[in-house]
Formats: structure tokens, sequence, C-alpha cells
């Protein structure tokens, strides 16, 4: 065991003992960033690797935020931009995250799908599908499998189908402009039902949203990770978790 181990060790459980005059966040929302990145600089011949080595951290993942009491994390793991990426590699990790899904299912996670899944082949849409359905019931942790996912479709979609709705219902436009509101569009959106997120962390050192959780994100806290998603360590979720408690949250007032 070399002299790292040791101290990591120590720096984690004083991580922890700060945890206990902190705020734990409800939701936590992640961009699993950086895994053809860390395939890459680790040598590996195969992005999937890269992939793989990502998918096996969500797991840990998940233990992490059970021990701190996170009720709901969401995983960003495609989205629709990277739908147009070359078979080659696209085929590949749909196959990963199909994989993934289906663990999570036997391991009795509650898995909600979120994104649009008409954009995915059929077999993905399939195997998230059935997911949902299966373990719906299920307590503990929510894990929303952000798959297909794009902030801006998301609002369009929550639109289309609040739009939809009240057609049926034999609403006028007049009428739905005259009491249209936010939280009419919030009930329309993928995560409808669940808190917003209050900590949206970004793994591989880069420092933007690119849309996720658009809309949701609008009063959360965000915490940019300098490792590559597949290097996650416990440390650094304990880290962006006490950076979290020791902010002030002032929701814009």
């Amino acid at each position: 065991m070399g002299l790292r181990d040791p101290l990591y060790w120590l720096y984690e459980r004083r991580l922890e003992r700060k945890l206990g005059s902190y705020e734990i966040p409800r939701h936590v929302g992640v961009i699993l960033d950086g895994n053809r990145r860390w395939a890459k600089t680790s040598g590996l011949a195969r992005v999937e690797q890269g992939h793989q080595a990502g998918a096996e951290k969500i797991f840990h993942l998940l233990g992490w935020c059970d021990e701190v009491g996170v009720q709901v994390v969401t995983l960003w793991m495609l989205s629709t931009d990277n739908l147009a990426r070359p078979a080659e590699e696209l085929d590949p990790l749909l196959e990963i995250i199909e994989n993934t899904v289906r663990r999570l299912r036997n391991e009795g996670r509650n898995v909600n799908p979120v994104g649009s899944l008409d954009l995915l082949p059929d077999s993905t849409a399939r195997v998230l599908k059935e997911a949902g359905a299966a373990t719906s019931g299920n307590s503990g942790l929510i894990v929303n499998v952000a798959v297909g996912y794009g902030g801006r479709r998301e609002i369009a979609d929550a639109v289309r189908s609040l739009l939809l709705a009240e057609a049926a219902k034999g609403t006028s436009l007049e009428e739905l402009a005259g009491r249209l509101d936010l939280e009419h569009i919030a009930e329309h959106l993928y995560t409808r039902g669940q808190p917003d997120p209050d900590l949206l962390i970004r793994t591989s050192g880069e420092q933007r949203l690119s849309g996720f959780l658009l809309w949701q994100s609008a009063h959360s806290e965000f915490y940019f990770c300098e490792v590559f998603w597949p290097a996650f360590r416990r440390v650094d979720f304990l880290r962006a978790v006490r950076s979290y408690g020791a902010r002030s949250r002032r929701y814009g007032t």
C-alpha cells in the first residue's frame, strides 16, 4: 500500500464528518464526460473500453449517493448530438447502455428513462421502456437515465405534450394562452413530479452544461471536476457535495 492510499482514506473520513453539518442535495445530475479521452490517455486500443469503464463507475456513484442520502440522480449517458457519431462507435456504446440499464433493473433500482426515445434504435428504446415500467414502483434512489437527451428538445417535447393534452380536453389556443404558466410546462417535462436538481456535476474539466436539464437547472448549483468520468472517485463526489453544502443558495434573491 502506497502512502497516498491511507492519506486519501483519512481525507475521505474528514470529508464525511464535514458533511454531517451540511445540507445534502436531494437531486444530483451528472454529465458523464470524458470516457473517450480517458481511454486514449490510458493507452487503451478501443473507445468502447472507455465507455465500459464509465458504465462501471455509475454503480459506484449510486452507492455513494445512497450513503449520503441523495434521493434522485440523473445520469446523462447519451445526448441527441451523440447520436450523430459514427456507427462503429455508437453501436457499441448503445449496447453498453442497454446492458447498464438491464443491470440497474436487475439490481432493483427505480429506473426512469429521460430523453427522446423515438430517436433511439428500437432495441435501446425497448430496454429503457421495459426497465422503466418494471421498476417504477421500486423504493429508494430514483435513477433518471438520460439517453437521447437534449435540453431544448425536452422543452419542445413538453410544449407539444401540453398542447396535445389540452386539445384532447377541448381547450382552445386562446384559453390556453390566457392561463398558461411555468408550472403547466413543468408538468410535461421528462422529470415531472421530481424535485429540480440541486447540484449538477460535470467531469472532464469542461465548464458548460451543454443544455443538460436546461429548464430544471435555473437554480441549480454547478460543480466542475477535472477528472475524466471513469477516473471519478468517491473523494471527488464528497468534494462536490461539500461544495454544494457550503454555498448559500439565493434563488434569485
